[in-house]
């Protein structure tokens, strides 16, 4: 954003080839093409995006062939400020990883998610954040993307993220294949994710038509989406709360998790 060839025929062609490319082989194919088809889509927009010019090598022999993570590369420091600010976020994290265990089971299998397969997830990522701190990387979270994934090709299979695990810490032993990922262009990857996030927010309305809407119900929803939303979307009504605050309140989670809890813990059952 900001360049001049943003937004130009040039930037969306390879998003296009992706969209359509995957949309086609999803329908129109069967068995392993069919659950593919994300993949297929990506691959096919990121040749397109390669004869066009738009793929940068340039990293690729920059990097190295392998190397060691090196913990606590940046040191040790207790802060306790941003020990109450990670907190805050670890709640957010932990909401968007309930959000998203729900979606997956929801377009992936069709049912509710269990206690066991939340919690699980939750420790899991609450392990990840702690592991990666130790190397010097940002708190782990669940990516909403997958969500998307899964809803459309129905596999939800813990040996595919497995097998996906692995390849990232290939990524991250081996910094060519890292950057050798890294190539593909963000207009490529924003064609994929059109498909996947529309597919996030498609899981999330499957959800919502499982709740009984009276009175009550919708007015929790209306509140907590329009105040999620408008704090997202102008950060600077409260450009006069501490930063710390500002950042967890316009994240648009934490607010809108933080009151629909405790509107649902307040208003009568008997509203209507």
């Amino acid at each position: 954003m900001g360049k001049p060839e943003f937004g130009t025929f040039a930037m969306w062609l390879p998003a296009l080839v992706v969209i359509v490319v995957t949309l086609a082989i999803k329908f129109f194919t069967r068995g392993l093409m069919s659950v593919a088809a994300i993949l297929i889509g990506l691959i096919a927009g990121y040749l397109v995006a390669l004869v066009m010019g738009q793929v940068n090598f340039g990293n690729l022999g920059r990097a190295a062939v392998f190397a060691l993570p090196n913990p606590f590369r940046w040191g040790i420091e207790f802060n306790f400020a941003i020990v109450i600010g990670m907190c805050f976020m670890a709640v957010i994290s932990a909401i968007e990883t309930v959000g998203d265990v729900s979606g997956i089971t929801k377009g992936g299998a069709g049912r509710e998610a269990t206690d066991a397969e939340i919690s699980g997830a939750t420790f899991a990522d609450g392990l990840g954040t702690a592991v990666a701190g130790v190397f010097g990387g940002l708190p782990n979270t669940s990516f909403s993307q997958n969500v998307g994934l899964i809803s459309m090709t129905g596999v939800m299979s813990r040996h595919v993220v497995t097998i996906g695990a692995v390849f990232l810490i290939l990524c991250g032993l081996v910094p060519k294949i890292g950057a050798a990922v890294a190539t593909v262009p963000i207009n490529v990857l924003g064609g994929g994710v059109v498909v996947m996030f529309g597919m996030v927010c498609a899981a999330g309305v499957n959800m919502l038509s499982d709740v009984t809407w009276n009175r009550r119900n919708m007015v929790i929803f209306a509140v907590s989406l329009s105040v999620g939303l408008g704090l997202q979307l102008e950060p600077s009504a409260l450009q006069h709360l501490p930063k710390t605050l500002q950042i967890l309140l316009t994240s648009g989670l934490l607010p809108a998790a933080t009151l629909s809890i405790v509107l649902n813990l307040l208003l009568p059952e008997d509203l209507d």
